[in-house]
């Protein structure tokens, strides 16, 4: 993994595809916030298609594994819910 360095900025995992390897890139403050103005301009269907692209993202970074594993491990160990159980918690009229 390698990191650029900047003041005070964001780091961002990548995946090098053509390298098959992961990367990380320091986003500015400047460029986070240029990129969140361009998102908000977007129209609802194309938010949720970069949001999905972003999650994405997430879940194939070795930081996303490895709390994906953390979590499934956790599940396998008993700690779970039924569905419904939790809509009774949460006040949704489950039944």
């Amino acid at each position: 993994m390698k990191a650029s360095t900047a003041s005070a900025g964001i780091a961002i995992p990548a995946l090098d595809w053509q390298n098959r390897r992961s990367t990380v890139t320091v986003m500015t403050a400047r460029a986070m916030l240029d990129l969140k103005q361009r998102l908000s301009k977007l129209s609802e269907a194309d938010r949720r298609i970069a949001a999905a692209y972003l999650l994405r993202l997430k879940h194939e970074s070795p930081a996303g594994r490895r709390a994906l594993t953390r979590t499934m491990k956790a599940m396998d160990a008993g700690k779970k819910i039924r569905l419904r159980d939790l809509a009774k918690q949460l006040g949704h009229g489950g039944r």
